[in-house]
Formats: structure tokens, C-alpha cells, sequence
């Protein structure tokens, strides 16, 4: 875990090419967190961007990948996730995060200004199933990627679940002793969890909470929901979830995000905690 531990560990961050418009490419962003003596993980909706993690990573930037399991990608199938794998290369202090689809239906309404990256491709008419089948229970495509991320090495993460749907992705993840499970942006709107919720959940063995910067920048939750979510739950990753062209770049993410730590009383060692800790934990071998 040593490659991993730096003043800061993003585990969600946005790089071009991906379903809209972005700030910055893979490298781009890679040179960017080396600045910051930073980690990156890199994600788009438009698939893998393992391999090009890869390639960052042999220009000696501190960069790791994800791949999001959206029909367009693939569809959730563990032949994805393998691919991903392998492109991500056996060199990789970090695991791969593979995410549950999230170009899902309906839409939610984002207040981000958002244009597509191809004038080819309309998001909305891309969606696909979400992870529940007919009868309200996980699609067996689903437990087939949860059963392949309990050998591979990758960090699941939860993508576009709704609470419902992550709290049975959980029971499943524990019925199968999954080592790492990712909650996204777990108290957005659109997840729906509680701190109070996340409170029941810190017994789970290698569960962890994501909380994004995207998240209170919106002003979906503030920096009040920030402290109550950091001590109802004992591995929280804070993450910028950034990347679009009118929103902070990193360096501006980071000054930001000093100043809601103020403003939520955090300690030294809960800072430390949530945006280098719990973050590099969770993606080690």
C-alpha cells in the first residue's frame, strides 16, 4: 500500500473520452494529482479506462482505472471485467474498479451543464437494465460479476444502485465474503443511504462509503451532512467525482475541500482518514 499513500487518494475522477465533455484526459489528470502528490483513479461512463491508466502509469504518473459495466461498454458480464483486468496490467498498485451500471433508467435530473463528447451519441437512448430482474431480486448477471470480483482483483462499487438495490447488493456481497465493496456517492440523492444507514452498515467486513465533493458542490448535502456521514461509518472515501469543464479543477477540489473540513470540526486524523487512508486501503491488493 506504500505506492498508495500520498497527501491525497481520489478515487473518482472524470477523464476525457467520456459520455460528456471533460476536463482533463487520463494523462492530463495523472500529471495534475502528481502535482498534488496525489493517487487518480479515472473512470468514464463510456467503458474501460484501464488501459489508458496503464499507459499513464509507465510515464511514472499515479494513475489507476475503472470500468463501468454500462450496456454500451459490454453490459454486466464478468468477460468485461476480465478484459478490463488484463488491460489494466500486472504492474498495478491498485486494484481496478469495476462499477454496476450506471446508464440506467430513468434518467436523474443532474444541475450540471452537461454536452455530449460525440454529436453521435444521445446518453438517454443508451440506458440499460438496472440490477433488480422481474421478481425484485439481484439479475443473475449481476451475482456472476459479484462472484468474479471475489477472485479478481478489483474493488466493486455500487455505480448507479438506488438504496433499495445497494442494500441487496450488499447482502449478496456478504453472502459471498466479497473482500471490497464501494458504496458510490452512497448519500447522493440518487443512492439515497442515511447516516444512519451507514451506521448500521460499519460492522460489514470491507465495506466502504463514498461520500463526493460533486455531492456538496451541488448543494445536495452540506458540510454538516460531511461530519454527520465521517462518524456514522468507519471507512469513509471522500472523492471529488469531478472532472466537467465548469466545475474546480483539482487543485481547486483540494483548497475547497480544506475549508469544509474546517467547517465540519473534522480532526487531523479524520482528514487524514478520508482522503488518503480509507481510500488507498480500499484499492491495495
Amino acid at each position: 500500500m506504500s505506492d498508495l499513500l500520498r497527501r491525497v487518494v481520489d478515487v473518482h475522477y472524470h477523464a476525457g473520452p467520456d459520455l460528456y465533455r471533460r476536463r482533463l484526459t487520463t494523462g492530463a489528470a495523472g500529471r495534475a494529482y502528481a502535482e498534488a502528490d496525489g493517487w487518480v483513479v479515472v473512470k468514464s461512463h463510456l467503458g474501460s479506462t484501464a488501459a489508458n491508466a496503464w499507459e499513464a502509469r509507465q510515464e511514472g504518473l499515479p494513475v489507476s482505472g475503472a470500468v463501468v459495466l454500462n450496456d454500451l461498454a459490454g453490459g454486466v458480464r464478468t468477460q468485461v471485467m476480465e478484459q478490463a483486468v488484463y488491460s489494466h496490467g500486472p504492474d498495478s498498485p491498485a486494484r481496478l474498479v469495476v462499477y454496476l451500471p450506471t446508464l440506467v433508467g430513468p434518467a436523474h435530473r443532474s444541475a450540471l451543464r452537461r454536452e455530449p463528447f460525440h454529436p453521435l451519441l444521445d446518453p438517454d437512448r443508451r440506458r440499460g437494465d438496472r440490477v433488480l430482474d422481474g421478481t425484485g431480486r439481484l439479475s443473475e448477471p449481476v451475482r456472476e460479476v459479484l462472484r468474479a470480483a471475489r477472485d479478481l482483483p478489483v474493488v466493486l462499487a455500487t455505480g448507479h444502485c438506488d438504496r433499495d438495490e445497494t442494500l441487496r447488493v450488499i447482502d449478496e456481497a456478504v453472502r459471498l465474503e466479497l473482500p471490497r465493496l464501494l458504496l458510490t456517492h452512497a448519500t447522493h440523492p440518487m443512492s439515497g443511504l442515511t447516516p444512519a444507514d451507514l451506521a448500521r452498515l460499519a460492522p460489514v467486513p470491507g465495506l466502504y462509503v463514498e461520500l463526493t465533493a460533486l455531492t456538496i458542490l451541488l448543494g445536495h448535502r452540506d458540510t454538516r451532512h460531511l461530519a454527520e456521514v465521517v462518524r456514522a461509518h468507519p471507512r469513509v472515501v471522500f472523492s471529488s467525482d469531478l472532472g466537467q469543464p465548469d466545475q474546480p479543477d483539482p487543485a481547486g477540489w483540494l483548497a475547497t475541500s480544506r475549508r469544509w473540513f474546517a467547517e465540519a470540526e473534522l480532526t487531523p486524523a479524520q482528514i487524514r482518514a478520508v482522503t488518503s487512508v480509507n481510500p488507498a486501503t480500499l484499492l491495495a491488493p
